[in-house]
């Protein structure tokens, strides 16, 4: 007996959106980093199937766990604004993977200066590529503008950590270990607000209740940007913090001391189980499509909202990236 699909709403959420819980589950499910492994034709199949289904359009013998398994692949890969294939790289579903070697060798590395500087360069370079993939496509960026902010968040992620290091010689060496945290968290407020400082300039598209566009706020872009900074640092927090009171531990018991080959996998691994459960935690953290009151808004456009909306909602709506 065939499934009557003609009143599937692809788009709406399985989980409600509204609360912690149901935005956590969403994140589980499109940041799966199995999804990375998935063939491009598949993606390809996945992102005509949402499409035809928007349509009304769905094929004969259609079950609908195939319709939301076509909307996991297609909201794991494709970006919600333009609908265009992700870089792989860039993908929220790549930061276990991508992340925790990252992280790993961040955590593993952070006693020589050559080090420091290698990982902290490498971790940005990863998260610009993360923060221009996942940007409100409505605001372009120009090259000159990503290189600009590329080397300024590099910058600052090394001089935080080069300066952190030479500060805390003759700390504890727990101390030492959070190094590369405090340069992370420096980091991200610096590359995140650069790296998308287009819509803080031009503002992004904000809509009514209708997805129909009102105009662009500068203030809508900055709440969404401080939400994936706060977003990012916590995601980042748990593992960077906790796996040094860890790994302190661990290196002192003698079977750890003979075998210093596994201290760079076991951090790498452990670094993973943390990203793991905080990537979709720390995203769920804010709504992906945030409300905002028109009182809110640039004065000018709160008349622009007033006089196109005879209804005088009180909120319009944005997407805040990730």
């Amino acid at each position: 007996m065939e499934t009557d699909l003609s009143g599937f709403d692809i788009d709406a959420p399985r989980w409600d959106q509204g609360t912690f819980l149901g935005r956590v589950k969403h994140f589980f499910n499109i940041t799966d980093p199995r999804t990375v492994l998935v063939p491009e034709r598949e993606l390809d199949w996945a992102k005509a199937t949402v499409e035809r289904s928007r349509l009304g359009v769905v094929p004969p013998g259609t079950q609908v766990e195939q319709l939301l398994y076509a909307k996991k692949l297609y909201d794991s890969a494709f970006h919600p604004d333009t609908g265009e294939k992700m870089n792989i790289i860039g993908r929220m579903s790549f930061q276990v993977p991508g992340g925790m070697i990252i992280t790993g060798f961040m955590l593993h590395f952070y006693r020589t200066m050559p080090a420091v500087i290698f990982w902290q360069w490498v971790n940005q370079s990863f998260n610009a590529l993360v923060n221009y993939t996942n940007r409100n496509a409505a605001s372009p960026t120009s090259v000159r503008q990503m290189a600009f902010s590329y080397l300024t968040a590099t910058t600052t992620a090394v001089a935080t950590a080069v300066g952190m290091n030479m500060w805390t010689k003759r700390a504890p060496p727990l101390v030492c270990r959070w190094v590369p945290f405090a340069a992370v968290a420096a980091a991200n407020c610096v590359n995140i607000p650069m790296m998308r400082q287009q819509e803080l300039i031009q503002g992004i598209s904000v809509k009514d209740k209708d997805h129909n566009e009102v105009g662009h706020s500068q203030r809508a872009a900055a709440i969404g940007i401080t939400q994936v900074v706060i977003s990012r640092i916590t995601m980042a927090a748990p593992g960077m913090i906790l796996l040094p009171v860890i790994m302190e531990r661990l290196e002192k018991l003698h079977f750890m001391k003979k075998a210093k080959v596994l201290h760079v996998p076991l951090q790498v691994t452990l670094s993973g189980c943390f990203l793991f459960f905080m990537v979709p935690v720390a995203c769920g953290l804010f709504p992906q499509t945030c409300e905002l009151p028109v009182s809110c808004l640039e004065p000018d456009l709160q008349d622009t909202v007033k006089a196109k909306d005879r209804e005088h909602a009180p909120y319009v709506y944005f997407n805040k990236g990730l």
